[in-house]
Parts: C-alpha cells; structure tokens; sequence
C-alpha cells in the first residue's frame, strides 16, 4: 500500500512539475508551482519527514508563488506605465 502510495505522489509531483515548465504566462507558471509546492509537501510527509513537508509547504506552496505573483503584477504596472506618456 505505502509503495503504491509514493508512486502516485510521485507520478503527481513529475505531471505537475512538467506542467510548470509549459506555461507561458508567469502567473498561470506561479499557480501550478503552487500546486507542486503542495504534492511536495504531501510526498515529504509520505516518506515520513513531516517537518520538511512543513517547511515546503510554507515556502512552496505559499511565500515563492505569492512573490512570484507580486512581482508579475509589479513588472506589468511598469509595463503599462510606459506605454502611456513613452518617456519613463
């Protein structure tokens, strides 16, 4: 049972982790990192470390996507910005 449970959580974190790397919007690419942030959380906790699952699950899933976010969303404020007066 345990065996078929770390290969799904396997197979999850690799469909997952190839899914991220195909997106081309930043945003959407943040959102699925989110999501293997969490699989990775859950596969650390299969393989009986729950305090690195813990800590992925803070950093992956919550602090790196919600700084990629806040980034993307600052870039294209820039972005716009520039396109209205050309000279900044």
């Amino acid at each position: 049972m345990t065996d078929v449970l770390i290969l799904v959580a396997l197979l999850l974190v690799a469909a997952t982790a190839t899914a991220a790397v195909a997106q081309r919007d930043p945003a959407r690419q943040a959102l699925v990192l989110s999501v293997l942030g969490m699989l990775l959380a859950v596969l650390f906790t299969v393989f009986q470390a729950p305090d690195v699952g813990l800590s992925q699950l803070a950093v992956g899933a919550a602090l790196t996507p919600l700084l990629i976010m806040l980034s993307v969303r600052k870039i294209r404020r820039r972005g716009r910005g520039r396109g209205r007066d050309g000279a900044r």
